[in-house]
């Protein structure tokens, strides 16, 4: 149902090398004239999600602008600055409520497949880490989730995720993998549909699920997108993580016809909670969120595209 976007791929991302992390200085202690007893230590309280809380659902409808930084073709998020964005997403995030605390949140693509190899032939590249902590701080002041997109092209998804860990121990940053844009061995981003194992997946959220329990934060999201079956191709051997929430986000654009076949073939309730995309461009007679609150189930995280 979905053409494949071979025109997102030709846009330059110029300078996106990886910025690397400073190592940080710890001050030198100061020689304490006596131990402080353990007993009159304060218990740390455990991090909470940005408006409240440990848990995303059912608590919150989330509710995304995806796309890349600086780059409208990929979408709307790129279409201007976090400052910018965020009144409008506001505005989009209000009408889906639907009996629940609306979250407002940023799907940002932090590795955007290419159309060539690049130095490591794994056709695709991290934006700069810098920009990616902009959007870190902005959304921790203005009290938004950040999910971070991985397009891996030919490399594999844990890998790229590492990468971002300083990201993923914020308790407001989630995790995306877009099959799509996982490549089969020669295969080229653009030419064909991606796809990945559930071996794959399971080791991404086991990793994601680590960082949950090793740095006490509250749940997470973790999101795959599809809009073919073919995607996910072992589906079933997905494994729920503790402290994860675990979204199957249902893609796809065109008439409302087109969109509700998708969705009834592939959502799987009763093993993910659900997700479900908007395109400002592509639909046709695009849902508004009085329609999308009658779906059954209706979908606990909803994104512009």
């Amino acid at each position: 149902m979905r053409p494949v976007l071979a025109a997102l791929l030709v846009a330059a991302l110029a300078g996106c090398s990886a910025d690397k992390p400073k190592p940080v200085e710890s001050p030198p202690s100061a020689a304490a004239p006596s131990a402080v007893p353990t007993s009159s230590a304060r218990p740390v309280a455990p991090a909470q999600l940005p408006q409240g809380g440990t848990k995303i659902f059912p608590a919150y409808r989330v509710v995304a602008y995806y796309g890349t930084a600086g780059n409208s073709t990929l979408g709307v998020l790129g279409e201007g600055s976090p400052d910018k964005m965020l009144p409008k997403l506001r505005a989009a995030a209000k009408p889906f409520a639907g009996g629940r605390k609306v979250q407002p949140a940023y799907e940002l693509i932090a590795s955007v497949a290419q159309a060539g190899p690049g130095a490591d032939g794994n056709y695709s590249r991290m934006i700069p880490l810098s920009r990616i902590q902009q959007y870190v701080e902005h959304a921790r002041r203005h009290k938004v989730l950040l999910i971070l997109d991985l397009q891996p092209g030919r490399g594999d998804f844990l890998p790229q995720a590492r990468r971002l860990e300083r990201f993923l121990v914020q308790p407001h940053v989630g995790l995306a993998l877009d099959p799509e844009w996982r490549m089969p061995k020669g295969k080229v981003p653009g030419k064909t549909i991606g796809r990945v194992g559930a071996a794959e997946v399971n080791r991404v959220s086991a990793y994601l699920s680590g960082l949950v329990r090793a740095h006490k934060l509250p749940e997470k999201l973790f999101v795959l997108h599809q809009f073919r079956a073919s995607m996910l191709p072992d589906i079933t051997r997905i494994r729920k993580q503790p402290g994860l929430a675990l979204v199957q986000h249902v893609d796809g654009f065109g008439t409302r016809s087109e969109k509700n076949a998708t969705w009834n073939r592939l959502r799987r309730p009763q093993q993910f909670h659900l997700g479900y995309k908007l395109f400002y461009d592509e639909d046709v007679k695009r849902y508004r969120a009085a329609d999308v609150l009658k779906f059954k189930p209706v979908p606990e995280l909803v994104s512009f595209q």
